[in-house]
């Protein structure tokens, strides 16, 4: 299924936002943004890629978590602050009292070698479904103001920064996103 046919929709209520991320929430335990792109993009229908991904962006400089970022600013656009408050509550609530059960076990049985390897393959699950999705978005790079070719050279630049040289994150984000803000700028000026 590729992206939702037609006009976007909207909610209905404040409570389909909440159920919406709570849905996605639980769904994509560990790893949530695969999921929330075909919830919101295809499923739903609220979103366009492009508005995912520019939604998406916003939420990752952001401080906090993309995702929770994310579900303020898409309940915030549907019902204001009622609906960013369903979201958010929709995004942790159940996970939370799920990850405190399972702190609560682990702190049981962390000591049985199958709970370690389980705990690994979740860690290979999550790591594939955020390679999927990239995949997915990759074709609407074509749009971006930057282009494809320098885009795929930033996010180059950002893995072999972090990836292989394993300099601090932050610092890589800050200077390349800042770097990517100022091209993106002129671009769009000129």
């Amino acid at each position: 299924m590729s992206e939702a046919p037609g006009p976007l929709r909207r909610p209905d209520t404040v409570g389909q936002v909440f159920r919406v991320f709570n849905r996605m929430a639980l769904q994509g335990f560990g790893g949530v943004l695969a999921v929330a792109q075909r919830e919101l993009v295809e499923r739903e229908g609220w979103l366009s890629r492009e508005q995912f991904l520019q939604t998406l962006s916003l939420g990752q400089v952001l401080p906090g978590p993309n995702l929770v970022n994310m579900a303020l600013m898409i309940g915030d656009r549907f019902f204001g602050w009622r609906g960013a408050a369903a979201a958010l509550a929709g995004m942790l609530c159940v996970p939370l009292a799920i990850v405190l059960l399972l702190a609560a076990l682990y702190g049981q049985f962390m000591h049985l070698p199958v709970v370690a390897g389980a705990l690994r393959g979740m860690g290979a699950v999550a790591a594939g479904l955020v390679i999927a999705t990239a995949l997915k978005l990759v074709g609407t790079l074509r749009g971006n103001v930057l282009g494809w070719r320098l885009g795929a050279l930033l996010a180059l630049l950002t893995l072999l920064g972090i990836g292989a040289l394993r300099w601090p994150m932050v610092g890589v984000v800050l200077g390349l996103g800042t770097i990517s803000v100022i091209l993106a700028w002129r671009r769009l000026r000129a």
